[in-house]
């Protein structure tokens, strides 16, 4: 099996055998790992089995951290660039803010559930009218496996819905389109840009995000007054954009 086709439990096998001594689970994970040669078995002289890591195996767990690191600068840097365009149009924005979001209940007569809530951009007008904020929440995605991740998750969406008048996915050009999105999102594609300049330029609309009545509860206030929002654009980062 080459080091693509791993899935995340088979890369979190490899850690964990790492990072212990190595008593095998005798499950179809490390079936797979010990066919593809990242696992090697070894007897002790009581004839006990461990697992070992083999130099392949290392080498798949590098890969799969140099992938990581890539993405997550990815990540950062497409949600930077959603933030600024949501300074540009005239709005508070924030990143990586937690937030705690009530959740309808399942059936009549059970009690609210609440979740945290970390949108990548959080962001509202710039007014003076509480019925006028329009909070949008903002969830980028640069690899696939995340994005079908992030959607096998429907209290994620909900919790989002909670919090904002409006919600939307940004990807990263390639890794999906708007059909792989829920109707209640809209859906923004972002271009690379260009060579020099910053990691992405172009923010492509696919579909609009259904905007929907909605008034920040006094918990989300609370939270907004405590974060530090993204600082005023310079003049620069305006020419950016």
């Amino acid at each position: 099996m080459p080091d693509p086709a791993l899935t995340a439990t088979h890369r979190r096998r490899l850690r964990e055998v790492w990072r212990s001594a190595g008593w095998p689970c005798q499950d179809m994970v490390e079936v797979d790992l010990l066919a593809a040669g990242l696992l090697q078995r070894l007897r002790d002289a009581q004839g006990r089995e461990t697992l070992r890591v083999t130099d392949a195996g290392l080498q798949a767990m590098v890969a799969g951290r140099d992938r990581h690191r890539q993405a997550l600068g990815e990540h950062e840097a497409l949600a930077e660039r959603v933030a600024l365009e949501m300074q540009r149009a005239g709005r508070l924005a924030w990143r990586g803010l937690a937030l705690r979001a009530p959740l309808e209940p399942a059936a009549e007569g059970e009690p609210t559930r609440w979740v945290m809530a970390v949108p990548d951009v959080f962001s509202i007008r710039h007014t003076t009218r509480e019925d006028a904020v329009e909070a949008v929440a903002h969830e980028v995605k640069v690899r696939r496996a995340d994005l079908l991740s992030d959607l096998r998750r429907p209290d994620k969406h909900a919790a989002y819905r909670a919090l904002a008048s409006q919600c939307w996915y940004v990807l990263k050009a390639g890794i999906g389109d708007a059909s792989d999105i829920p109707d209640s999102c809209g859906v923004m594609v972002a271009h690379p840009g260009c060579a020099g300049g910053p990691a992405f330029g172009e923010l492509q609309v696919l579909r609009d995000a259904p905007k929907r009545p909605h008034r920040l509860p006094l918990a989300t206030w609370m939270a907004l007054a405590r974060a530090n929002a993204e600082p005023p654009l310079a003049d620069d980062a305006q020419a950016l954009l």
